[in-house]
């Protein structure tokens, strides 16, 4: 194990919850200043047809779905928040990737959660217009840019394990060539 390794492996887990209350933190920041200058659903371009800043009160799930089971998806985005954070304190290997992807997505799943409590409702604001047919927050986009991440930590993974094993099958029959003469 080299000084790098080391130096990762010693890094606590919980560091990771730092970037997470970082995600919150910028999402409750940019949802403050939505309510605090835009009237609900009113659109205002930066740049027009492209993206616009659209205030909008989505009362369901992901895109508005399932506006009438609000608690169930409450009940079910806790356990999956709680779940993503028990395994980023205490089974997470040491791959700044995998725990950064969980970092965001928990503090995206928390940004989001906190509006469902607190108002009812979350406040969604970044507006494609004619790319993407639904507004969204910062708290979504780290939950899908972690999700991203999350599953090219996977592949990267299995790229390394499948290496790992081919080396492993490689020496193990150079092993036994020289074990035969």
């Amino acid at each position: 194990m080299n000084e790098t390794t080391t130096k990762q492996a010693r890094r606590p887990a919980w560091i990771w919850l730092l970037v997470s209350l970082g995600v919150i933190i910028i999402d409750q920041a940019t949802k403050w200043l939505c309510v605090a200058f835009l009237k609900e659903a009113e659109s205002v371009p930066l740049i027009r047809g492209f993206l616009h800043l659209t205030y909008v009160e989505n009362r369901g799930a992901a895109f508005g779905s399932f506006s009438e089971h609000r608690w169930v998806f409450m009940v079910f985005s806790t356990i999956a928040i709680v779940g993503v954070t028990v395994y980023l304190l205490k089974f997470c290997e040491n791959d700044r990737l995998l725990r950064c992807s969980l970092a965001l997505i928990i503090g995206g799943g928390i940004g989001n959660m906190i509006d469902r409590i607190a108002l009812g409702y979350v406040i969604d604001f970044i507006d494609f217009c004619g790319i993407w047919s639904y507004v969204f927050n910062g708290a979504d986009s780290a939950v899908c840019v972690g999700a991203g991440m999350m599953m090219l930590a996977c592949v990267l993974m299995m790229i390394n394990e499948s290496k790992a094993a081919k080396s492993d099958s490689a020496n193990e029959q150079h092993d036994e060539q020289g074990d035969e003469q």
